[in-house]
């Protein structure tokens, strides 16, 4: 595997102090000479580490120096750039869009993490239907108006009482 030169460069120096302490000096002098700040637990840790691995640097290497970027520029540049010509698109049809066109899975929840870094974040609430909207445009959808006539069925007397007759107590 390769590492980065900064991580055999820290292993190389976590040897070097573990030979001094290994041969007698303080470990609060070496730590601070050397720039690395660790506890006597940790130093334990990597004394373990350093024999298991035969008393090598590279026993001592990192395997932690990063993740993989799944949201690489490319791939930001044209989020941001689809968000700003459309602003309506959400998050979910965002991440459908990025995999069938860059072959990368991001979660909706990633994307709109890095919209939200930009500015570019969606309106709040719930996105209007499509259907809808096309309808309320071309005029189709008229509220629908009940008869009332028959309101008088679910509350007896109320009938008299409008009509000026008294309801019966």
């Amino acid at each position: 595997m390769d590492y980065p030169e900064a991580v055999i460069e820290k292993a190389k120096r976590l040897e070097q102090l573990l030979q001094r302490v290994a041969a007698g000096e303080a470990l609060g002098e070496v730590s601070a000479e050397m720039g690395i700040s660790l506890t006597r637990k940790q130093l334990k840790g990597l004394q373990k580490k350093y024999k298991a691995g035969g008393q090598c640097w590279q026993a001592l290497l990192d395997g932690r120096y990063g993740h993989p970027i799944k949201a690489n520029s490319a791939i930001r540049a044209w989020l941001y750039e689809r968000r700003r010509q459309e602003a309506e698109v959400r998050s979910p049809q965002l991440a459908q869009e990025v995999a069938a066109k860059f072959g990368v899975e991001l979660t909706p929840e990633h994307i709109n993490y890095l919209l939200r870094q930009r500015g570019l974040t969606a309106p709040v609430g719930r996105p209007f239907k499509k259907e809808k909207e096309a309808e309320a445009a071309a005029g189709e959808a008229q509220p629908e108006v009940r008869s009332l006539e028959n309101a008088g069925l679910f509350f007896p007397g109320s009938s008299q009482r409008r009509a000026g007759g008294k309801a019966d107590d």
